[in-house]
């Protein structure tokens, strides 16, 4: 890299860093006061205009100082920042909270508000994906004539439970036993594998058992399909509304993509970040025209899953990546 080009980016850095600081544009005169760049003012002035020309900066009035855009922001991650190790404290406050978790429903939601926390930003965890809808066991309790409480536990840890009426009424032994037989098919099975066995289950029962059985495979059909479609656990949406300055559009369509699991869904599903690794993504890269404004912060971590960040692209992201990539790792490390 040629000396200008450094020097550019020694520049851009410290434009991105007092913006993120101080939500206002940066001029020559505040850079050279704040940071000791060893170039004469013309010569940062000169470097301003040339990366205003690439693209990098631009001036949002005609009298005030320069602003990064989304390309800005990109060089910044790809060329200037550097993460900075957790200090020890936060390290085992980290290890600590993480450690101390009794399974890995309570892991993940120990780690989603921990990371909005840290980072002041949403934070969002998909459920690991080999564990995250495995049927551990299943329970059936009869409540009343006409109603029997289904259980749904999963290796994860998760626990979801309903209440649904029964028309074709049974003993409670009926239940103790169809519980049993559940247990043998479905134990091990993905929540999304679960029409093949149940079926053949039905099927198999005396004539006379078949209806008490099959509405009782329906129904925990149903509650097998909502435990499916459960995948993200977030935290800290309300950060959003503490950086609406930062977006100069609505921010009710980006809280909207926050409630949709789907969109949240297909940007971990874009991500390739390996366990540990950290992807960022700005702006345009962001395939949703609601999150356009905005920066993701993302790691890989278990088995093929993923944590992030997302805020405005007027984000620390020095911070948010040291951030991701230490959760990240402790969080992989604890499922191993």
């Amino acid at each position: 890299m040629r000396d200008t080009d450094a020097r550019k980016l020694q520049i851009l850095g410290a434009i991105v860093e007092d913006y993120v600081s101080t939500r206002e544009p940066v001029g020559s005169k505040s850079l050279l006061d704040r940071h000791e760049l060893g170039v004469s003012a013309a010569t940062v002035r000169n470097d301003m205009s040339s990366l205003e020309e690439e693209g990098l900066i631009h001036q949002p009035h005609t009298s005030a100082g320069r602003i990064p855009t989304d390309k800005g922001y990109r060089a910044f991650v790809d060329h200037v920042a550097t993460v900075k190790p957790l200090s020890a404290p936060e390290r085992r406050a980290i290890q600590t909270l993480l450690e101390d978790s009794g399974d890995v429903e309570e892991l993940l939601g120990r780690t989603v508000r921990l990371m909005a926390q840290l980072t002041q930003q949403v934070a969002m965890v998909q459920y690991p994906a080999r564990r995250q809808a495995r049927i551990r066991h299943v329970e059936l309790v009869k409540v009343a004539e006409s109603l029997l409480l289904v259980v749904l536990i999963t290796e994860s840890g998760r626990v979801d439970q309903r209440t649904v009426p029964v028309f074709a009424g049974q003993p409670a032994e009926f239940y103790v036993d169809l519980r049993d037989q559940l247990n043998r098919v479905v134990s091990g099975r993905e929540v999304t594998d679960l029409q093949l066995p149940l079926t053949d289950l039905c099927e198999a029962v005396p004539h006379q058992d078949r209806p008490g059985t099959t509405e009782v495979a329906e129904a925990f059909v149903a509650l097998a399909a909502t435990r499916a479609e459960d995948r993200i656990m977030l935290a800290g949406t309300s950060n959003i509304a503490r950086s609406a300055l930062d977006f100069t559009q609505d921010v009710e369509p980006l809280l909207d993509v926050l409630e949709e699991q789907l969109v949240l869904m297909r940007l971990f599903t874009e991500m390739h970040a390996l366990p540990g690794a950290v992807e960022v993504r700005i702006g345009s890269e962001l395939q949703d025209q609601a999150l356009h404004q905005a920066a993701v912060v993302g790691a890989g971590y278990g088995g093929g899953s993923h944590l992030a960040i997302l805020g405005p692209s007027r984000m620390d992201y020095v911070a948010g990546i040291s951030t991701v990539q230490a959760i990240a790792r402790y969080v992989s490390r604890y499922l191993e």
